[in-house]
């Protein structure tokens, strides 16, 4: 397999790379520590990639983008997970709650929503996961009842209760899934577009070791969405949701991390290579192997979408490699470093980003879906014929 993308594509990696260099501080590992400094960070580097036109390189250039190909858009995406998405939380709402709006949206929501997320202004999080409806999403209990008729014409009020909601306790906007209706399961479920500081939301911060503001608890009691409000159509939440999955999947390019620690390690190692086992030798190569197979999943699922559909098989194919080279590179990186593996700060290996590899990558085949799930995704096309 050939990766190389093209001239075009090496020169935006060049143009990224300086960006990187020139805007963020040494030792960056992300928008999500204990430095309040470092959310700001990216919050100046998102306007920065925006007023350069690199923020949306992809989107169309009537929703505020660049009009480039999902390429480019891909180039971006590896560049940001690389140097420890220095978009910080906004690479939500750029990932797929844009795109979502985009494909189910009407013209006034698109007016509304996207130009503020296309010039890195506005943070999103996502009402999805529930205490009962984890994995099994489907099965969620939140529920938007109608104002006044059963038209909702008077808008409607969501009560219920969600958890792991990322970036809760930052972000100015909040996509949610709730139940209207007596339909279970898929049918009746209806996304909300809703203020994160509209009446009857709290949020409640959940401490873990992936750092502050990652993740939360979101009660909603009673909150108020107008009738426009409503992305797709009234109880066709499952078919958003389902355009908002495949992108995230696919949008979450930890394998251009993984890449990036395995080399820069490596370098750091280079003097003292000969003195490693040969297992390791053998350990890291099969990693970078994994890596690339990752790569090149992530790569079929992007072709697919230039085809104009949301290929959300394909993606799970590749979320299963990604989240699999993510814990794979975890451990051969801390196997490399033994007593040093977990090292924090500025005189920590690589400042420290093999630490920070390490807490995330615990949680890799559980968030945007347990690898269990992207499985049966997997498995249930195989046995109905289909091809990834």
């Amino acid at each position: 397999m050939d990766f190389d993308l093209g001239q075009d594509a090496a020169a935006l990696r060049v143009r990224l790379r300086r960006l990187i260099d020139q805007e963020l501080p040494d030792g960056f590992l992300g928008a999500f520590t204990d430095d309040p400094a470092d959310l700001a960070v990216t919050q100046a580097f998102c306007r920065l990639l925006a007023e350069q036109g690199l923020l949306t390189v992809a989107w169309p250039s009537e929703f505020g983008g660049g009009g480039g190909s999902l390429w480019d858009q891909t180039v971006v995406r590896e560049e940001m997970w690389a140097h420890h998405e220095p978009r910080g939380a906004q690479y939500m709402g750029l990932n797929w709650v844009g795109p979502a709006i985009m494909a189910h949206g009407t013209p006034e929501q698109q007016a509304r929503h996207l130009p503020p997320i296309a010039a890195g202004e506005v943070i999103w999080c996502q009402g999805f996961s529930e205490p009962e409806a984890g994995s099994d999403l489907a099965s969620l209990r939140t529920r938007a009842v109608p104002v006044g008729d059963t038209s909702g014409a008077d808008g409607w009020r969501i009560t219920g209760q969600k958890i792991w909601t990322s970036y809760a306790g930052m972000a100015q906007w909040c996509i949610i899934a709730a139940r209207v209706g007596p339909g279970e399961r898929h049918e009746g479920i209806t996304m909300f577009l809703v203020p994160a500081d509209a009446p009857g939301i709290e949020v409640r911060p959940i401490r873990s070791m992936l750092g502050p503001h990652h993740l939360n608890e979101v009660f909603l009691d009673d909150v108020f969405a107008g009738p426009e409000a409503v992305l797709g159509e009234l109880g066709g939440g499952w078919a958003v949701i389902r355009t908002a999955l495949a992108h995230e999947r696919v949008g979450i390019a930890r394998y251009a991390r993984c890449e990036r620690l395995l080399s820069e390690l490596g370098r750091e190692l280079e003097p003292h290579w000969g003195d490693l086992p040969a297992s390791l030798h053998a350990a890291w190569v099969r990693a970078l192997v994994q890596v690339r197979v990752a790569r090149l999943l992530a790569y079929r699922t992007v072709r697919a979408q230039e085809s104009g559909g949301v290929p959300d098989v394909a993606a799970s194919a590749a979320r299963i490699a990604v989240t699999q080279c993510d814990q794979s590179v975890a451990e051969v990186l801390c196997s490399a470093l033994e007593e040093r593996c977990l090292d924090a700060g500025s005189t920590a290996p690589v400042h420290g980003a093999v630490e920070d590899h390490w807490r995330y990558a615990q949680a890799s085949t559980v968030s945007s879906g347990t690898i269990e799930i992207q499985r049966s995704i997997v498995a249930k096309a195989l046995l109905r014929g289909e091809r990834l």
